[in-house]
């Protein structure tokens, strides 16, 4: 028997769906590169991003969407801003920013983001 994987389903449709992120085209955000994922599947409520963070990344805020950052990999002195408070990051660490919350990436960084409801750029706020 042999495994052929996840079948891939066309962007609207209702089965599993593989999408290599990386491979997707990189657009500017606030915090760096972001390579997003499944915003043209009507049966999924939110967006994953890959994204790259540098150090510019800006304090930024959302009025609906909630996120979960998954930390991949950073630098040693990286950190999560959240209202103004700074919290140590690692591998492996995930963060959940509920909307309103103030935050940004302090350091070099790439995370796994997982957006709900689906990402819109026009709720993304700088005070």
């Amino acid at each position: 028997m042999t495994d052929q994987g996840p079948t891939i389903a066309g962007p609207t449709s209702a089965g599993p769906m593989v999408v290599d992120l990386a491979a997707l085209p990189g657009v500017q955000c606030p915090c760096g590169i972001a390579r997003r994922g499944f915003a043209e599947r009507e049966d999924f409520p939110g967006t994953i991003h890959l994204t790259r963070i540098d150090r510019s990344a800006q304090t930024h805020y959302h009025s609906e969407h909630t996120e979960v950052y998954v930390v991949l990999e950073c630098d040693d002195d990286a950190a999560i801003e959240l209202d103004g408070r700074l919290h140590p990051v690692r591998p492996k660490t995930s963060i959940l920013i509920p909307p309103g919350t103030r935050h940004r990436a302090v350091g070099r960084m790439e995370v796994v983001i997982v957006c709900l409801p689906k990402f819109d750029p026009a709720d993304e706020h700088f005070d």
